[in-house]
């Protein structure tokens, strides 16, 4: 990436925020650097590395089913999750939406399109979200500046194409019962979030069979199936892991019967 900005973090170092900062309280700023630091894009910062890259971000709320940035759309910003989660898709040419990831707090979004320009997905919350979001070209100096995050901005890509990988393996050798359970696990540690003592995924039946390479039936029929045994209960756009042993023991077991 080209340094475009090289007095961004000059500023920051000097104390002197950004245009759209808006970090208020001081306690505020040290819950976001706790937050940021935890986050894979910044694993191994130092304290003040990671109040300085903080500095240089604003804030900012999106409402559920908000649209954050378009396929094809400029690349204005990079935004990392602080809170809820966020639906990647794409549109095909016959107008049908595909979901590809859904993202959680401390993920980033729109990191793998900065240095093409364009996103080449559509972000969508998929509930109330916070985020900070670097302008592009912040960014780029943060890139260029620290090799930590050039570091681990590559271990995040690697992670993603090992997920795609896995799931096109999964949809190639795996029965429906093995793929949906198993995304279903891998989800509830990345998006999920305790309700009443469950683990609540915000996803729709739908959004699963996309995700898994199966049908709105298929999946409806296994979530029901399971809902009577206690171990998920399944709602229209959400789905709540009751027992989490028995959902790994069957997705063990449905993964170790043959392909028909």
């Amino acid at each position: 990436m080209k340094l475009t900005q090289p007095n961004a973090l000059e500023r920051a170092a000097g104390g002197v925020p950004p245009v759209g900062h808006n970090f208020g309280h001081s306690s505020r700023v040290n819950h976001t650097v706790a937050l940021v630091r935890r986050s894979s894009l910044f694993s191994g910062i130092s304290l003040p590395i990671c109040k300085e890259i903080v500095s240089l971000a604003h804030e900012k709320k999106f409402e559920s089913a908000q649209v954050i940035f378009c396929q094809g759309d400029s690349v204005r910003q990079v935004l990392l999750l602080t809170s809820g989660c966020v639906k990647l898709l794409q549109v095909g040419a016959n107008g049908h939406e595909v979901m590809l990831r859904l993202s959680g707090p401390g993920e980033p979004i729109g990191i793998a399109e900065s240095h093409i320009r364009n996103h080449n997905s559509t972000a969508r919350a998929q509930q109330p979200c916070t985020a900070l979001a670097w302008d592009v070209v912040t960014f780029e100096a943060i890139f260029e500046r620290h090799a930590f995050v050039r570091r681990n901005m590559l271990n995040i890509l690697f992670q993603y194409l090992e997920d795609m990988h896995e799931r096109f393996r999964e949809i190639s050798t795996e029965r429906v019962a093995a793929r949906l359970s198993s995304q279903i696990i891998r989800m509830m540690h990345r998006v999920g979030r305790q309700v009443n003592g469950e683990i609540e995924i915000s996803i729709s039946r739908e959004e699963l069979a996309q995700l898994i390479g199966t049908t709105l039936f298929t999946v409806s029929r296994l979530l029901s199936d399971w809902d009577r045994q206690g171990i998920v209960v399944a709602r229209r756009e959400a789905v709540s892991v009751r027992n989490l042993p028995a959902l790994v023991d069957l997705s063990v077991t449905a993964a170790q019967l043959p392909l028909k």
